[in-house]
């Protein structure tokens, strides 16, 4: 074990600057956390097991606009509650109306 000795004027000194920099984290992220607190969100895998679809598929819904989505770090997240909206009105795949056919 190797012992590393400072003065204490240096801890203190790095102690302020990892407070600094907490308290800047817990800010930047504080006017997000009512929003994941309120609803559970889910990822591209979860919503096709879920919903028992490919991500083709899942592709196709949100190009057309059907599974609103919100995208954080390049990775696409769905609220709970619209992919359980989408399973209750009935998987619009198939239909005229939407532009999806059978053919």
């Amino acid at each position: 074990m190797e012992v590393i000795a400072i003065q204490k004027s240096a801890f203190d000194g790095m102690t302020n600057e990892l407070e600094a920099l907490l308290e800047l984290t817990e800010n930047a992220t504080r006017k997000y956390t009512p929003i994941f607190k309120e609803e559970k969100w889910l990822d591209n895998q979860e919503v096709c097991l879920m919903m028992n679809i490919t991500k083709r598929t899942l592709q196709t819904y949100k190009d057309k606009g059907l599974l609103p989505y919100s995208k954080l770090n390049r990775k696409n997240y769905y609220k709970l509650s619209d992919v359980q909206a989408l399973l209750e009105a009935g998987q619009p795949y198939n239909t005229n109306d939407n532009g999806f056919t059978n053919e």
